[in-house]
């Protein structure tokens, strides 16, 4: 059974995704445990490029919140509706590791 996880520790960008009704999150984490994914599963969030390539190696898909912050806004906690206003949104990504 595939299973939705969402990957963050920041209440604004929770509370967003608690308000995309066309999504049904299984899992809120704060850290994503790799181990735990399986193919198929769908991870949502902001991920490092390696835990990103790590979970699409194991054939699940990740979709990045896609945050436009303007340079003062950087390290400063949003909430969901200024997520809102900023537009963010999910993009899909199929993120691999070049050895």
């Amino acid at each position: 059974m595939i299973k939705i996880w969402f990957v963050s520790r920041h209440v604004g960008a929770i509370n967003w995704m608690r308000a995309q009704k066309e999504w049904k999150v299984d899992y809120w984490v704060e850290h994503l445990d790799i181990q735990k994914i399986k193919s198929g599963d769908i991870v949502i969030g902001i991920l490092p490029l390696y835990l990103a390539a790590a979970v699409c190696a194991k054939g699940a898909k990740f979709y990045a919140l896609n945050i436009p912050l303007k340079r003062g806004d950087r390290g400063v906690e949003q909430s969901a509706q200024e997520l809102i206003e900023m537009g963010s949104y999910l993009q899909r990504y199929n993120v691999q590791a070049i050895d």
